[in-house]
């Protein structure tokens, strides 16, 4: 197969590859963290606030995350916020090796990170239109989403062979290094200036105002939006690992990076799949809304399993479904957006598509505290299969969703207020 147009990109490259080094200790750091707390409380509510750390973080920060990538420069924003999650790094490493931990320090230190990736992924998704242009976006995004799941992969395994050898302060520590390591990166990443349009250029308040109504306005986002949460909030699973791994299936901290790595490994199963649909066919939103439902029969699958192969297996299908549906949404956004404003809609978006396993893993902690793991995802598994069965039952923007050279069926307000006038030259967006 020829090399893709888009990684002849040097400047793409370049970014993904940086992106991917990051987030293997990000999802390494992810898993050592929902570990360490239930080894510290014995408890998977007292796990689930990890979830609720990010939570508050994504629903409080990310409308002003977005509106700072849309006025100021990406890069440097993505590497300050880098560097205020490497500081955080540093310091859970030191409290870890020293002894004196506490479950609090860890849901505290998911808090200030995820704080810092509200103003690090609007600008990180921001860049890749930029960079590599709109034509491109979508093999981009159907390269970059499910080549991530690389890190995803690797990082909960690492976790797991670190915590083995060492404990979780090992894993904070790495994760400190790939931090440093996509600061210097984006150092040599070449990106066309941006020019603040609108209420970008205007008041902070202004600037995420224009972000809402532009959000409110596109029923394929909202849509999106919505299928997004099924999956999430609905079939969390991520938080229901440890229980599963320590409780369940009987399989130590060894097992529990098997488990949490196998999704993952499903996601680059599928990346030719994924990278095809989305380049090619025109079916796109009746793929999404298959995939979310085989989503939840993976979920259900997951929970049923007696023994850790099976739970492999089931976890394998979960991952390679949530990375088509994950692909096929997120580059509809970005093809729906235009450039001065896809910082705020990706930062609106991010608030279902993070912000909802966040509430996902409080939300089923909470639930399996009271009726345990097995029954809590077996139940959750229903939610996303009943949504996509309900989107699928009657015509609307998502199941219709084309991709690329889709248009609205429906012209949509324009962005600027209704008192705004029209720039000289400027033409109206439709659709």
């Amino acid at each position: 197969m020829p090399l893709p147009e888009v990684l002849r990109n040097r400047d793409f490259t370049l970014y993904w590859s940086g992106v991917v080094l990051s987030q293997i200790g990000t999802r390494g750091t992810v898993a050592a963290n929902l570990y360490h707390v239930y080894a510290l409380t014995d408890s998977i509510a007292w796990t689930g606030l990890v979830g609720a750390g990010q939570a508050v973080a994504l629903i409080l920060l990310s409308p002003l995350g977005g509106a700072l990538a849309d006025r100021y420069d990406r890069r440097r924003l993505l590497q300050w916020a880098q560097a205020v999650s490497l500081v955080v790094a540093v310091g859970l490493t030191a409290v870890t090796f020293a002894g004196v931990v506490e479950a609090w320090h860890v849901v505290l230190s998911v808090l200030f990170t995820t704080a810092a990736a509200t103003f690090d992924q609007p600008a990180r998704q921001a860049l890749i239109p930029a960079i590599v242009g709109k034509k491109h976006i979508g093999e981009a995004i159907a390269l970059l989403n499910p080549s991530r799941e690389v890190a995803v992969l690797a990082g909960p395994l690492l976790a797991g062979v670190l915590i083995a050898v060492a404990g979780p302060g090992l894993m904070y520590a790495v994760d400190a290094v790939t931090y440093a390591a996509l600061i210097v990166v984006l150092v040599f990443v070449r990106v066309p200036r941006l020019e603040p349009k609108g209420a970008a250029a205007g008041s902070i308040f202004g600037s995420i105002a224009e972000g809402a109504r532009y959000v409110v306005r596109r029923p394929l986002i909202t849509s999106l939006m919505a299928l997004d949460l099924s999956a999430t909030v609905l079939s969390a699973y991520r938080v229901l690992l440890p229980a599963l791994a320590a409780d369940v299936l009987l399989v130590g901290p060894t097992g529990y990076g098997l488990l949490s790595s196998a999704p993952s490994a499903g996601a680059l199963l599928a990346t030719y799949t994924i990278f095809k649909v989305v380049k090619d066919s025109e079916r796109q939103g009746r793929v999404l809304l298959g995939a979310t439902f085989l989503y939840g029969i993976a979920a259900i699958g997951l929970a049923q399993s007696p023994v850790i192969w099976l739970a492999v297996g089931a976890a394998l299908l979960l991952g390679a479904f949530d990375a088509m549906a994950t692909t096929i949404r997120h580059a509809a956004v970005q093809i729906d957006t235009p450039d001065e404003i896809r910082g705020r809609v990706t930062a609106f978006y991010q608030m279902s598509s993070r912000g909802g396993p966040a509430v996902g893993d409080l939300a089923m902690g909470a639930f399996a505290s009271l009726v345990g793991p097995v029954a809590a995802l077996t139940v959750g598994g229903f939610g996303p299969m009943l949504v996509a069965l309900g989107f699928a039952s009657r015509p609307n923007r998502v199941r219709d969703y084309r991709g690329v050279d889709d248009e609205p069926e429906q012209p949509v307000e324009p962005v600027a207020p209704p008192d705004a006038r029209p720039v000289a030259g400027e033409t109206r967006r439709s659709g």
